[in-house]
């Protein structure tokens, strides 16, 4: 007999390793950006708590991922990708490298 966690399979909403993990580099971006988990909790509607266990490991949620887009004014799709945020960008000044330098 399987056990129920054998029977299930992921749904459709379910994000994979590597999205997971680029919505992790995103709230540590937006940790430094906005000074603590604190007052980005606050803007993304989430505990604080719950905020640095995801980025510890918990699983990070679609919800999330629209919640920290639509604060950073990016797309979903940028978040869960990994082009948000930019690789390189400054997370205290927000300064981009230019390419070829």
């Amino acid at each position: 007999m399987n056990t129920l966690a054998e029977v299930m399979t992921p749904t459709s909403i379910d994000l994979t390793a590597k999205e997971q993990t680029n919505v992790r580099t995103a709230l540590k971006f937006l940790r430094l950006r906005c000074g603590g988990w604190e007052p980005l909790a606050k803007v993304l509607h989430f505990h604080p708590k719950a905020l640095a266990a995801s980025v510890r490991g918990k699983t990070a949620s679609p919800t999330l991922a629209y919640r920290i887009a639509r604060f950073a004014k990016v797309t979903v799709d940028d978040v869960l990708t990994g082009r948000f945020p930019e690789p390189g960008t400054c997370p205290h000044c927000g300064h981009r490298p230019t390419p070829g330098t």
